[in-house]
């Protein structure tokens, strides 16, 4: 072996490592900043048509959910990581979810019970099972059930518009809303939850970068158009249609920043169509037949503790190994 042939063997390292191995050019603190940019137009409509008091309810949640998260790292003697923005997004997402002029006190408990119950329980960031920002809002629906469905009438509406949500005007006094108020958000609803255009604007940036997986709210709105048109056709004067089911209330929100969580939903492609499809047949059937008008929070977090299951009986066959009974063999 002469010394050039030595020299170019010791240039070719192999690391030997165990899996996984898939790798990304996202890093953890990179995507949850991008998400929390994306989330910015419906910032900015909830400040417009609610008023800049929501700044505040914003700004508890946010700090609530990432004092929680430090606090309970440094008990646990952990490293703290609240700089990598998983906090701050859950706070941002609860308080995106919740009824303008909401309490900041009860804003406070559900940022704690958020990342206390839904993140922190489970070990962390990567370990929960439920979205964390639905755990608090769960938590807020039952504790405090006057107030998450108290509505504030929009800054900017007309004499027309009542402060109810379309969904709680459809079901109890069969009032139908416009597709216009409700894709431009000029009506009653959750802070980030009205305009379906801001949303639409954030979910396919997250989309376009590869953030997002597009197949878990395609999935929802084909389900929507399936399950929703079905009972539509069934009963027309009763049950909306599938695009009023689509732009009311929160489905668009859940479809693109709740849903699309990377540690609570599928990892397999099938796994999203169905985590998708199940969703949005859980909320149609919530919307007609529950007592609430809306369901986008107990379906989606119905369906995290299906996705163990989907990932199991989703998962592609091992490479090199030959389907076949007992006369299974590998390669």
């Amino acid at each position: 072996m002469t010394a050039s042939d030595s020299e170019e063997n010791k240039q070719i390292r192999f690391d030997l490592t165990t899996s996984p191995h898939l790798h990304s050019k996202w890093s953890t603190q990179k995507v949850m900043w991008l998400v929390v940019a994306s989330l910015a137009p419906s910032i900015f409509t909830s400040l417009l048509f609610f008023g800049l008091y929501q700044l505040l309810i914003i700004a508890v949640a946010i700090l609530f959910a990432a004092g929680t998260e430090y606090a309970l790292q440094v008990m646990r003697n952990k490293q703290p990581t609240i700089l990598d923005g998983s906090a701050m997004l859950t706070g941002l997402l609860l308080a995106l979810t919740l009824p303008p002029n909401f309490s900041l006190s009860a804003t406070a408990i559900g940022s704690v019970v958020a990342v206390g119950l839904g993140k922190q329980i489970f070990g962390g960031l990567g370990f929960n099972i439920f979205n964390p920002a639905l755990v608090g809002r769960a938590f807020l629906q039952a504790a405090f059930p006057v107030q998450i469905t108290t509505w504030s009438k929009p800054h900017l509406a007309v004499d027309t518009i009542s402060s109810a949500t379309p969904l709680a005007a459809f079901k109890f006094d069969h009032v139908s809303t416009e597709i216009g108020p409700l894709f431009f958000g000029n009506i009653g609803g959750s802070l980030g939850e009205t305009s379906a255009l801001a949303i639409l604007a954030g979910g396919f940036f997250l989309i376009a970068i590869r953030i997002v997986n597009w197949q878990i709210p395609v999935s929802m709105i084909l389900g929507m158009i399936i399950f929703g048109g079905v009972f539509h056709l069934i009963n027309p004067a009763v049950n909306p249609s599938p695009l009023f089911h689509i732009f009311a209330g929160g489905f668009l929100f859940g479809a693109m920043f709740m849903a699309t969580d990377w540690v609570t939903s599928p990892i397999t492609s099938s796994g999203m169509w169905i985590f998708g499809l199940g969703i949005s047949l859980i909320l149609v059937v919530i919307r007609l037949y529950g007592g609430l008008p809306e369901g986008v929070m107990y379906s989606i977090l119905f369906m995290n503790a299906f996705v163990p299951l989907i990932n199991r009986l989703t998962q592609p066959a091992i490479f090199g190994i030959k389907q076949g009974g007992q006369n299974e063999k590998s390669y």
